[in-house]
């Protein structure tokens, strides 16, 4: 019971947090505020940038200018953004999706982000720690966000792979790149017909949801075709967000030191999973979608949920970007980024296979 106790504590700012916050607030409405307003302003002509986008950049211009002088003021403010705020978004996103939207996509989207997800992340770790060389943590950050979510799902594992800002920030850094080519390539395909012989508009929907990366950019790729494709590539997305909960359990699993107990012997499976640090937040996210289905909700609550969780993510990116510096990404190389490039090639080459195999059963 204490250690319940000391564990909610722990989203509890106290005053020392405070000063942080506050900048860490500012900056993120400023950067909802500015995303709305480019979108207003150029008539939804600029598209890829999302307020997640603008926060990490904001965040990374003045974590290398102005922050360094405030740090030690600002550094335990910005770090509970970072951990504790994060946590709180990932379990507040269960708000965008019910398990009716699942239903309504069928097995076959199910299977799809399934085999995606899996392969997606098992040939970037592969690739990333064999062939490139990567870093172990860049690597399964990378897998993270190509294979299931974009920037959430990187900082969701990053708790669990206990990663450096700078790791962090290269991996969305991928995310952002490949994700935006995607959402902008996906439908000049479609439309040129490359992918008709292959995939029906529903199809396509599905094949946009469990490949591209982002569900913000999901959701421009699919409703350039039209808005009910655009819905089944939403809802196949939210599958695949589903699909985090899950995979950072078994990733936190893989983690655990479970090969010897440091003096030689074979550490027990009941004592490895003992050693797993299970990432509550991410089943919290899963009870909150099935309250949400079951649940009578009034739409004005929902909308300010969502709202609220659109703030969340957007102060714990701001914080990511203030503690990231630019001499650390310079350090990591172009290697991150070809491993980025790969698995967008593979995404939309090996996800386009999977697709037309499934829907050929």
């Amino acid at each position: 019971m204490h250690a319940f106790t000391h564990s909610v504590n722990r989203y509890f700012p106290s005053n020392r947090h405070l000063a942080g916050l506050v900048v860490v607030l500012v900056g993120s409405l400023f950067c909802l505020w500015l995303n709305t307003g480019l979108d207003t302003w150029s008539n939804g002509r600029i598209v890829g940038l999302s307020s997640l986008t603008l926060a990490i950049l904001f965040g990374m211009l003045l974590g290398n200018t102005v922050y360094p002088n405030f740090a030690e003021q600002l550094n335990a403010g910005v770090c509970f953004a970072k951990g504790q705020i994060l946590r709180l978004a990932i379990m507040f996103y269960g708000f965008k999706l019910t398990m009716t939207q699942v239903a309504s996509v069928g097995i076959p989207a199910i299977m799809m982000d399934a085999l995606v997800l899996t392969s997606t992340f098992l040939l970037t770790y592969w690739l990333g720690t064999r062939w490139l060389k990567v870093d172990k943590k860049t690597t399964i950050l990378i897998g993270s966000g190509a294979s299931i979510c974009g920037a959430a799902a990187v900082i969701a594992a990053e708790p669990v792979v206990k990663a450096e800002a700078h790791k962090v920030t290269i991996a969305v850094a991928t995310v952002v790149v490949f994700g935006t080519i995607a959402m902008l390539l996906y439908p000049f395909l479609y439309h040129l017909g490359w992918l008709q012989p292959w995939l029906n508009a529903q199809q396509y929907g599905i094949y946009t949801g469990s490949t591209i990366h982002e569900v913000a950019q999901v959701v421009v790729a699919g409703n350039a075709i039209n808005p009910e494709v655009g819905n089944t590539a939403v809802v196949t997305k939210m599958i695949r967000v589903m699909m985090l909960a899950p995979f950072l359990l078994i990733l936190s699993f893989a983690l655990t030191k479970g090969d010897n107990d440091g003096h030689g012997e074979k550490i027990s499976f009941v004592d490895r999973v003992k050693q797993v640090n299970v990432p509550w937040f991410a089943f919290i996210f899963i009870l909150i979608v099935i309250l949400h289905t079951w649940v009578p909700m009034s739409d004005s609550f929902e909308q300010s949920m969502v709202k609220f969780d659109d703030v969340l993510l957007t102060m714990a990116m701001f914080a990511l970007g203030l503690t990231t510096h630019l001499s650390a990404i310079k350090q990591a190389g172009v290697k991150p980024l070809i491993l980025g490039a790969i698995m967008f090639a593979w995404l939309i080459i090996g996800g386009g296979l999977i697709n037309i195999g499934i829907s050929s059963i």
